[in-house]
């Protein structure tokens, strides 16, 4: 599929629109962990936590939530992070249904799979999983 854009293949509109979504929703919930960490912890700086790579905001979830709370949200948070890493570092393929889509490679594995709608949809809902822990704890 092309674009008036771009010239370039691109997976399907509602692929693309499940992708940006996947990000979104990331992206909030990484700001939202910023927030959640500034309200229960004076040590951190919001420049400094939105600096940080969101694999390095797992320490601070740990030290500054998961101590007091619990480590629920911390597994949640490192597990989504793990799943945007292969939605972020993927490549484009031509799959089986000779369709554009995104394909990752397991980190330090040999493994490689297609990223589905299935999967983009799945993080989605882990997202708002996440998100809805935190309104939770906003609310002790």
């Amino acid at each position: 599929m092309y674009e008036e854009y771009t010239q370039q293949a691109l997976p399907e509109k509602q692929y693309r629109e499940l992708l940006g979504s996947a990000l979104c929703v990331f992206n909030s919930n990484n700001s939202f962990i910023i927030e959640t960490v500034l309200r229960h912890s004076n040590s951190y700086s919001w420049y400094s936590l939105i600096d940080l790579e969101s694999g390095k905001l797992k320490k601070v979830v740990r030290d500054a939530i998961s101590k007091e709370y619990g480590d629920d949200i911390e597994k949640l948070f490192s597990d989504i992070i793990e799943q945007r890493n292969r939605i972020v570092h993927s490549f484009q393929i031509t799959n089986k249904q000779n369709k554009q889509v995104l394909a990752t490679k397991v980190y330090h594995e040999s493994e490689q799979f297609e990223i589905t709608e299935e999967y983009l949809l799945n993080f989605i809902k882990l997202n708002e999983k996440l998100s809805d822990m935190l309104h939770d704890l906003r609310g002790n």
